[in-house]
């Protein structure tokens, strides 16, 4: 390999890991491969669990056994899947955001194939990622459940209400675009150069990634970090070098993709975003806002990428209002 591609290589491997949750203690309780379905926890025992203690669950569907963490469960309704973005597994989910959905609905939160403790090898396409994902969401057993997708989890979430449209309620767009969005296929060339940021001057890459540089943007970005360390023991394992860059080749052909017509989406949908996205640019978000008809948006000031857990006290709020509505 040529030296420049094993640089590439090199730092798209650091990357991968240093977009991964904080490291604490100690990995998943329970290698995906072979696992089976935990026991539920009691509903009458689940008011007093949190994000930070929840235990991690497995369910085997298809060829992969998925693990997922479940809160809320005795709020019932339709649930509330969470989806996740690039390099994330379980402990990316920000303690606050998923706590304050919970409190008022029931949430599962999942790693997809070949992520985390999930078994299998991660899909290169935003496609076969939805496909795996409602293979996750049928075997759960629910007639119809509502999706919350940041990042990359949004455009996976699209691909699941153009696919199965009957099985979505609602979405929850967070830091997202179409396909063939402004930008899109360019995030990884914006990570490696926040990655080299971090390994410079020291911060954690999602500083700048997630937040603005200005004096509230550091602050919220150093508090979301430290709320991502809340979970001690039983952490998810994190992201395989093969996994993350089989997403970015999934990114990067999103990008490229020719957009889908997003008209015939008839399910109400939430956008949100910060107002300076450097990862999926806001004018993303605005586009989608145009091309969904029954869409709300919602941008942040002075946010980036991370708006929703840099604005988690507004955001959690909105979010359960539209999920009530």
């Amino acid at each position: 390999m040529h030296n420049s591609l094993k640089q590439q290589a090199l730092a798209a491997g650091v990357l991968a890991f240093a977009l991964a949750a904080p490291s604490v203690s100690s990995a998943a309780s329970a290698d995906g491969a072979g696992a089976t379905q935990a026991n539920p926890v009691p509903v009458a025992q689940a008011e007093a669990i949190t994000w930070s203690k929840v235990p991690t669950q497995f369910l085997a569907a298809g060829a992969v056994n998925f693990a997922y963490r479940e809160l809320g469960q005795q709020n019932g309704g339709t649930p509330v899947v969470f989806l996740n973005h690039l390099a994330a597994v379980l402990d990316n989910w920000d303690p606050r955001v998923v706590d304050g959905i919970a409190a008022k609905h029931h949430v599962i939160v999942f790693d997809n194939r070949g992520v985390g403790a999930s078994s299998g090898s991660s899909p290169n396409s935003i496609e076969q990622m939805a496909d795996d994902a409602i293979t996750f969401i049928k075997a759960l057993g629910y007639p119809q459940v509502d999706l919350f997708g940041f990042s990359m989890g949004g455009m996976i979430s699209q691909e699941i209400a153009l696919k199965e449209p009957q099985l979505v309620r609602k979405m929850i767009l967070a830091g997202t675009g179409p396909a063939g969005g402004e930008g899109i296929s360019e995030v990884a060339g914006v990570a490696n150069v926040d990655l080299l940021k971090g390994l410079f001057t020291g911060p954690d890459p999602k500083q700048f990634l997630f937040f603005t540089r200005t004096p509230k943007g550091i602050e919220a970005g150093k508090a979301f970090l430290a709320r991502l360390k809340e979970r001690v023991d039983n952490r998810d394992k994190e992201i395989t070098f093969a996994a993350y860059i089989a997403q970015l080749q999934a990114l990067k052909a999103w990008g490229q993709k020719q957009p889908a017509d997003l008209s015939v989406l008839k399910q109400p949908v939430l956008i949100v975003n910060g107002d300076h996205d450097r990862m999926v640019p806001t004018v993303n978000s605005r586009d989608l806002a145009r091309r969904i008809p029954h869409s709300t948006l919602a941008i942040y000031p002075d946010a980036g990428h991370g708006g929703i857990f840099q604005f988690h006290v507004t955001f959690v709020p909105e979010a359960l209002a539209f999920l009530a509505r």
